[in-house]
């Protein structure tokens, strides 16, 4: 594990580009190694999508982002390694994150074609 993860603070526009750019570089490996999660790999989509575009607060990014830093790293409150319940609390993270973000998340959907919705 890269320890330099556990030490982002996101509180300002430098350090939130430099953990979406951790994010960028290890989140598909993660999503394709729990493949099977359903409707939450629809949301975690969305949320990088978010966290992609440009017109986007880094405030924002800064909340999706650390939510897609919870789900990428295995060492968390519930180790990942932990079965079923290592990713219960990943699971509560990114839902508590869409609910946050809320409608402005819709556009960043894809359908099932791969275009967004």
């Amino acid at each position: 594990m890269d320890n330099d993860v556990m030490r982002f603070e996101l509180d300002d526009r430098a350090s939130t580009e430099e953990a979406s750019l951790y994010v960028r570089a290890n989140f598909r490996d993660k999503l394709h190694q729990v493949s099977g999660l359903g409707k939450v790999a629809d949301h975690l989509w969305a949320l990088y999508h978010y966290m992609t575009d440009p017109s986007v607060h880094w405030s924002k990014k800064a909340v999706v982002v650390s939510a897609l830093l919870y789900f990428i790293v295995p060492m968390d409150a519930v180790p990942d390694f932990v079965p079923i319940a290592g990713f219960l609390d990943d699971i509560g993270v990114i839902s508590l994150t869409v609910r946050y973000v809320g409608r402005q998340l819709r556009p960043y959907y894809l359908d099932n074609t791969g275009i967004r919705t």
